[in-house]
């Protein structure tokens, strides 16, 4: 677990002269408490160190300008070691010991699944954190999600089956991993395919971590798709692409990619390189133009800088944003309700639109996005060894949806890919 000191006490004990702003603070203001776990260890320890970085750089930011109603902002943060097991006591200490003000769940599905209940049961907001279809079961009304899902957690990667239906694609593989997250991926992707009158000719789960992936890939070749719809994490992701250009995939595919976690990482990015060209996957922040919103390249600047002191992803254009957002949601709504109550800041989350980096955002009545803004975007001409070619347009081509569009879908993806 992590030492709480190191996470949550900037404010205090690094002192005025460190933090602008501090000074600003009335005496009798008690710090604005927000808790949550995030993994910095375990499968998911780099995405959660980033995603913490990008989360610290909301909270200075506020506190140089006097906090939110004049309260500092202090974050309690635990590490759950990317393990669900360990999510609920850390809440239920959150909760009763720390006396945080606010909850984020835990960083993905997988590991926040525990919280929702436990929310609902003890009365408290709860900002979902790259979590998907958390609340589609339980319907909790003080549930909010920060992340373009959209409303319905089975369409979340619509956007990869409308291009392969404007394409005229009609061939559907499946493979994914046997993980929560990934099989609900997979189930949307069985049901958009036939929402788009598409055929599925191959659906194979595979164990959570698999690392060699030629036997599937071999057998792939048998069925002929035209789209190869993935549901990986990061690990997984690596040795499909790796795997790709060892077994080679089918010449009739047009469409390669989808629900790839990792992918977007600059580890990988840098890594796999060329390795990626052609792939066409999903992505929640892009840098083109078209997509910028007031503060996202300030964000963007400030989070470079501390990354790169902390040693994690130097980019920051995937989940890291939506820890920005998630403060920002959090200060609108306190702010508007003037404290930090959790009914009153759950129904005027419900009644009103935030403004963030990510666009304005409104809720609908399970918490999700009220419109899916996934983006499926296609690597084209990457070169090898070259993490800075992603900060600026292009290497990540927008293919869908259409309104987002910046570049035509080049296939098949053997051309694509060359």
């Amino acid at each position: 677990m992590l030492n709480r000191r190191s996470f949550t006490r900037a404010m205090v004990a690094v002192g005025a002269a460190a933090i602008p702003g501090v000074g600003l603070f009335a005496q009798d203001k008690k710090p604005l408490r927000i808790g949550f776990s995030i993994a910095q260890t375990g499968v998911l320890g780099p995405g959660g160190k980033s995603g913490l970085v990008a989360m610290e750089v909301w909270r200075d930011t506020v506190n140089a300008k006097g906090g939110v109603l004049g309260r500092p902002v202090e974050l309690v943060v635990y590490d759950d070691q990317s393990n669900a097991a360990s999510a609920p006591a850390i809440y239920s200490k959150l909760v009763d010991v720390d006396k945080v003000d606010l909850l984020l769940s835990p960083y993905g599905t997988n590991v926040a699944g525990p919280i929702v209940p436990f929310a609902r049961e003890r009365g408290r907001v709860l900002f979902g954190m790259a979590a998907i279809g958390m609340n589609e079961k339980i319907g909790y009304d003080r549930y909010f999600s920060i992340g373009p899902w959209g409303p319905d957690p089975q369409l979340t990667y619509q956007a990869f089956f409308q291009l392969a239906k404007e394409n005229g694609l009609k061939r559907v593989a499946i493979l994914a991993a046997s993980a929560e997250f990934q099989q609900t991926a997979a189930s949307g992707g069985r049901l958009l395919a036939r929402q788009n009158g598409m055929q599925v000719v191959f659906d194979k789960q595979y164990p959570a971590n698999t690392t060699d992936f030629s036997g599937l890939l071999q057998a792939l070749q048998q069925t002929q798709p035209d789209i190869v719809y993935v549901c990986s994490y990061p690990a997984e992701s690596a040795a499909i692409v790796r795997g790709i250009d060892e077994i080679g995939l089918p010449p009739s595919v047009q469409l390669f990619g989808g629900g790839m976690v990792g992918v977007q990482n600059a580890s990988l990015l840098e890594s796999l390189g060329s390795r990626l060209n052609g792939i066409v996957n999903y992505d929640l922040f892009s840098v083109d133009p078209k997509l910028r919103q007031p503060g996202s390249a300030e964000f963007l600047a400030a989070y470079a800088q501390r990354a790169a002191a902390a040693r994690v992803d130097p980019l920051g254009h995937f989940v890291q944003p939506y820890w920005y957002v998630a403060g920002q949601v959090i200060q609108a709504a306190v702010e508007a309700t003037h404290g930090t109550d959790d009914k009153a800041i759950a129904a005027w989350l419900h009644a009103n639109q935030v403004q963030t980096i990510a666009g304005p955002i409104r809720f609908g009545a399970k918490g999700e996005w009220t419109d899916n803004r996934v983006l499926m975007s296609q690597f084209q001409g990457v070169a090898n060894n070259d993490v800075a070619q992603f900060r600026t347009p292009g290497k990540l081509a927008i293919v869908a949806p259409d309104r987002y569009r910046s570049a035509p879908f080049r296939h098949p993806f053997a051309t694509a890919h060359a």
